[in-house]
């Protein structure tokens, strides 16, 4: 990826609305813009202000130099360092037809530009200074959010809370870090008046506060990835229905016959502020059916990966041979598991204590839409902290960052038993290296370009 020419590319969604907007940026941006607009005012873009909309012209330009009016439109000049990627920025809206987007985005190429590459304006943003790589990724996630919570937590991130709150460890780190090195560097001159004791301190104070960020992942998991969720049970105990009123329509066959889920249906549903990765399983059972064999096979194997749990149960009838076989197959299983005792519209004969093992135990008709919030409130307590707040704190909010925090804080832990235990100062300041290193890289500071390279390409073009 060349960062250096000028790039163009519809930076809204394709098809049939009442504007489309593309974007130009790099050296030669308001050069390229001006050969297809032409301003109603007479006036070149390199004239106007920035900032300010102008009305005009799109052309199209053959060849021979002939000048074909495409569509009418506005165009606003955005000069660096003032715009989204830092660099000189053209941003020109006309009609939203399809055709007609396409026209111009074609004029803008032939016209000196080169098509941007998927995420290529938000990477040259960061590259600009003008995002941390976390921001950079919340705003990702702000444009795939499919829930309010999601919404909240992404526009925190690009807000730079968690940017901010790993920026101030970081410089903790860098204080430790140049009291060390003076030692090491000038040990018979008293330049420093942080004893190695307390270096230590500080380092486990960091310690403390990367810990407490990294713990805030379970949250941000929950609300942004989202928990991959199993609802089992053995046929005709309402896991169809449970799924259908999770999801909110009716996506999975609900019937009387059993066996009617053969494979794993997948949806994704908002429960609260939880994002749950559904599966709908086929019923667990002993069965001559080939095909049900391998639904059930298959469902065996989602458990297995599964981070949430819903066993479901008739509660309106005794735990049956099946039942008793789920519950021993879930014995051992980690992660979160919730018993639901469904069908409460009629009279219940099962026992909570069945289930003493299962973080919680819901008593809900599916079928009549009886009990789902208390469903939902035991899944928000399992996985979110109440302490948190989404839109002011920081939260880590995807598996980078997490791993990053991890790294961080193994790195740091070494540092104080190193100090603590008196070894040489140079492996002290080598292992705080790799804590600054590792937490470095959840924003961008040191990070490789692999992984900058793989963070923007799941971008959008025009983003």
């Amino acid at each position: 990826m060349k960062l250096n020419d000028t790039i163009a590319a519809v930076s809204t969604p394709r098809g049939k609305g009442g504007i489309a907007v593309l974007r130009v940026s790099g050296d030669e941006a308001v050069a390229v813009a001006d050969r297809v607009f032409a301003a109603k005012n007479k006036k070149s873009l390199a004239e106007t202000e920035s900032s300010r909309a102008v009305y005009g012209d799109i052309y199209a330009c053959d060849a021979h130099g002939t000048r074909t009016r495409i569509d009418d439109g506005i165009a606003v000049v955005f000069r660096a360092p003032h715009s989204f990627t830092g660099e000189d920025t053209v941003e020109v809206s006309c009609h939203g037809g399809l055709l007609v987007t396409e026209e111009v985005l074609a004029a803008l190429l032939a016209a000196g530009a080169r098509p941007a590459e998927a995420g290529e304006f938000t990477r040259r943003a960061f590259l600009a200074g003008k995002l941390s790589l976390s921001e950079a990724e919340s705003l990702g996630a702000l444009l795939e959010a499919k829930t309010h919570a999601a919404l909240v937590l992404s526009r925190a991130g690009l807000d730079g809370r968690l940017s901010a709150a790993a920026g101030d460890i970081y410089h903790a780190l860098l204080t430790i870090a140049s009291a060390l090195y003076a030692a090491i560097d000038y040990p018979e001159e008293d330049l420093t008046e942080m004893s190695r004791e307390e270096a230590g301190e500080r380092v486990l104070a960091a310690l403390a506060r990367v810990r407490a960020l990294a713990d805030t992942y379970r949250s941000g998991h929950a609300v942004a990835e989202g928990i991959r969720t199993v609802i089992c049970g053995r046929p005709n105990v309402g896991k169809s229905s449970l799924f259908n009123r999770l999801v909110g329509r009716d996506a999975a066959i609900v019937t009387d016959v059993a066996g009617t889920t053969r494979d794993i249906l997948t949806e994704t549903a908002s429960v609260g502020a939880v994002t749950l990765r559904l599966l709908d399983t086929a019923g667990l059972r002993a069965s001559e059916d080939a095909v049900e064999r391998i639904g059930v096979a298959r469902a065996k194997e989602a458990l297995a990966e599964a981070e949430l749990v819903l066993a479901v149960f008739d509660g309106s009838a005794p735990l049956t041979d099946e039942d008793k076989e789920l519950l021993d197959a879930l014995a051992a299983k980690g992660g979160v598991k919730m018993a639901v005792l469904n069908k409460n519209d009629e009279k219940t004969v099962l026992d909570a204590k069945n289930f003493a093992d299962f973080s919680a135990v819901v008593s809900l008709s599916a079928k009549e839409n009886v009990g789902l919030d208390a469903l939902r409130d035991a899944i928000e307590g399992a996985f979110l902290d109440g302490s948190l707040s989404l839109s002011e704190d920081a939260v880590v909010a995807n598996a980078r960052q997490y791993a990053s925090l991890v790294a961080c804080a193994e790195a740091l832990a070494s540092t104080a038993t190193a100090l603590s235990d008196g070894l040489l100062m140079d492996i002290c300041c080598s292992e705080l290296e790799r804590a600054m290193a590792a937490l470095g890289g959840l924003d961008g500071r040191e990070v490789s370009e692999d992984i900058v390279g793989e963070i923007f390409s799941k971008f959008c073009v025009g983003k």
